[in-house]
């Protein structure tokens, strides 16, 4: 399965396949605590992408159509994906990131984006 949570939850899994997709590293967060398996900077929204949206609830619509374009144009994303696919075969997949709001943030959209890839590579 493929799961979003916050680096900063009490509650982790540490058994899945962690990997942080923020560009910036969360603050008070240590790099040995944090059980990284992979930090993808390049799969986080551009800086000006990420300063426009600011957390904005309401500008979530638009930054979610802003950034899966972002993603769909993203050289990095063919071997992002490839990779998650193998992981996804070996075990669960979480995505993880810093924001405080768990319901509009770039983790959600991406989930949803590599969802979509997912199914259509099966």
């Amino acid at each position: 399965m493929l799961y979003i949570q916050r680096i900063y939850d009490h509650e982790q899994d540490y058994q899945a396949y962690r990997v942080l997709v923020d560009r910036m590293w969360p603050r008070g967060i240590s790099k040995i605590n944090a059980k990284l398996d992979s930090w993808n900077k390049e799969i986080a929204p551009s800086p000006e992408l990420r300063k426009w949206f600011g957390h904005d609830p309401e500008k979530f619509a638009k930054f979610r159509e802003l950034y899966l374009k972002e993603l769909a144009e993203n050289p990095a994303m063919p071997e992002f994906i490839a990779t998650i696919k193998q992981k996804l075969n070996e075990n669960d997949v979480t995505l993880l990131y810093g924001a405080k709001d768990t319901q509009y943030n770039q983790a959600v959209i991406l989930k949803e984006f590599l969802n979509k890839e997912l199914h259509q590579t099966n």
